[in-house]
C-alpha cells in the first residue's frame, strides 16, 4: 500500500482571501479528524498573503480520494475554487 502524499501552493484572487481564511480553520480541523490523514498543513505566506502552502499526507490512496471528495464540498473547497491551485500528487 502506498502513502499519497499532495503538496504545493494555491494562489487565491485577492477578493477570495477573506472567504478562504474563515474557512480554513474548519478545514483544518475536519482534516486532522480523518482517518487515514497522517500530516496536513496549509499556511498563508506573509511575503505573499494570496498564496497558501498546502502539504497533506495520507495513509493510502482511498483515504486520499475521500478527503478530496469532502473537501469538494466544504467551505474550504467552495472559498478556494477560484484559486488558481498548483499540486503535485506523488504515491510513495
Amino acid at each position: 500500500m502506498k502513502k499519497i502524499i499532495l503538496s504545493g501552493y494555491i494562489d487565491v484572487p485577492n477578493d477570495q482571501i477573506k472567504l478562504v481564511k474563515s474557512a480554513l480553520p474548519k478545514h483544518i480541523e475536519l482534516t486532522q479528524q480523518e482517518n487515514g490523514c497522517l500530516t496536513f498543513k496549509v499556511t498563508q505566506r506573509t511575503d505573499e498573503p494570496n498564496i497558501f502552502d498546502v502539504y497533506e499526507e495520507f495513509v493510502d490512496k482511498e483515504a486520499f480520494e475521500k478527503h478530496q471528495k469532502r473537501v469538494s464540498n466544504s467551505d474550504w473547497g467552495i472559498a478556494s475554487k477560484n484559486a488558481l491551485r498548483h499540486y503535485v500528487i506523488t504515491e510513495v
